[in-house]
């Protein structure tokens, strides 16, 4: 018998007898199987962001009504500290000359429902400790909570609610949003509008915030920007990068999105120990980078996703190369998929485990020009007689599932069953089946690397 005709056998095979392991391998691990638990991903309560009690400043002038808040903000000699009481002040505010606005636990901005609730345009502003609430519902001027122009905004300690657009920082630079507290509206993601938004936005800073139900965070043509210490879930993109150039993103937790952190068009990107976990569906993807170069991605989990992580022409050169250094890589449908990737792409120190599938790679090549050395792969079968900790020897990926799968779509339905992990094995004791090597690790570590767990896995903000 032909190779073709045994990969039509065993295609056959696989359709049949795959529905019968799918129902077995359910109930084992309904049972309590020894698939390992992931980092604990369940969204946190924003208990410590948003508005709080404080004390007022001595000398600064209280403004009791939106009446005298405005007419305060108006006044180009007016105070340079205003205090607001408990209380809501309902109307649309603008503020353009320096000046600190302060409220407390139980103040409230509400909006007129027409427009953005507060607009900041100008130098040395800052707004804290109020809740912002009822913006406008028009897409096309992007009706905000918050919407800041100018330079060294700071904008802190703020709920921000039943709005469009969240917060939105566009050619606000050294601008600073930091423990606010946006929630999304509605049950259509695409209808939502952005929960924080930087545009233009060079080094600017986002730290400490919590991020629910809206849209995307989107860090536009925004260099130097920091991302850090965040929660986002139930969203699309819990970060959506496009040309954000030696920007950084770390110690936050992405998880629920369709998207963990997508990263286009950018250089020099750092993405460090974040958590990206739960990004399923058919578009799920924990960490993704398109055209990019200069990327460094060090002591993440990625965990849960539909695919872990997914590289679309990144890098582009061998001269900018992208780097996985010590991250966790694991149960995720597929660890790894590459599109027209060039070398320069390398994998060092990090846990594969327990992954349906290790590599797919989009159009049916492979990822041999990827340097893979130094990780470990909770199925690797080789062995360490040295005792030194490297495996004697090399791992290497030659998926027979993937051909049938490439060739076969429908047959994807089956992958991380038992049944198609079985065609894995039989291919590897009869090698005939298995055309060409994806991916090859030439140094497997023989024991797990002690990868720390990011911070934010189980702090709360």
């Amino acid at each position: 018998m032909s190779r073709p005709d045994l990969r039509a056998c065993v295609a056959a095979i696989l359709l049949i007898a795959a529905p019968i392991v799918v129902f077995g391998v359910s109930v084992a691990r309904a049972a309590g199987g020894n698939e390992p638990a992931a980092c604990n991903t369940t969204a946190v309560a924003p208990s410590k962001v948003g508005p709080r009690d404080r004390q007022a400043l001595p000398a600064a002038v209280v403004a009791r009504t939106f009446e005298e808040l405005a007419a305060l903000v108006r006044d180009e000699a007016g105070p340079a500290d205003i205090e607001l009481v408990p209380g809501v002040y309902h109307g649309d505010l603008t503020i353009k000359r320096a000046v600190a606005i302060r409220g407390s636990r139980g103040t409230v901005l509400e909006g007129s429902g027409t427009s953005t609730v507060v607009t900041i345009d100008g130098k040395d502003i800052t707004l804290e400790n109020v809740l912002v609430r009822h913006s406008g519902r028009r897409h096309t001027t992007e009706d905000s909570g918050i919407k800041a122009t100018g330079e060294r905004v700071r904008i802190a300690d703020v709920d921000v609610q039943d709005v469009l657009f969240g917060v939105s920082l566009e050619a606000c630079k050294h601008c600073v949003l930091e423990r606010a507290h946006v929630v999304g509206f509605g049950d259509d993601t695409e209808l939502r509008g952005d929960g924080v938004k930087l545009w233009e936005a060079n080094d600017s800073v986002v730290r400490g915030c919590v991020i629910e139900h809206a849209r995307d965070l989107v860090v536009w043509y925004t260099r130097r920007a920091i991302i850090e210490d965040n929660v986002v879930t139930g969203g699309r993109y819990g970060t959506h990068f496009m040309y954000a150039h030696d920007s950084v993103v770390r110690r936050s937790r992405f998880e629920k999105n369709i998207v963990g952190i997508f990263v286009m068009y950018s250089m020099r990107l750092r993405v460090e120990d974040n958590v990206l976990a739960g990004a399923r569906g058919a578009a799920g993807i924990g960490l993704g980078f398109k055209d990019s170069d200069g990327v460094q991605v060090k002591g993440n989990w990625i965990v849960a996703n539909t695919v872990g992580t997914y590289l679309d022409n990144t890098p582009r050169t061998s001269a900018d190369p992208v780097g996985y250094d010590d991250n966790l890589i694991a149960l995720n449908d597929v660890a790894m998929r590459l599109n027209t990737s060039e070398a320069g792409l390398s994998f060092r120190g990090n846990d594969f485990h327990q992954n349906a599938v290790m590599i797919e790679v989009d159009g049916g090549g492979d990822a041999m020009f990827v340097a893979m050395r130094g990780n470990r792969y909770s199925d690797y079968e080789g062995y360490d007689l040295d005792k030194n900790g490297i495996g004697d020897v090399a791992y290497e990926v030659k998926a027979l599932s993937s051909e049938l799968t490439e060739s076969r779509p429908a047959l994807k339905f089956f992958h991380g069953t038992a049944a198609m992990s079985l065609v894995d094995v039989v291919a590897r004791a009869m090698p005939m089946l298995a055309s060409h090597k994806l991916l090859v690790d030439p140094a497997p570590l023989a024991r797990r690397p002690q990868l720390a767990m990011p911070a934010t896995a189980t702090r709360r903000p």
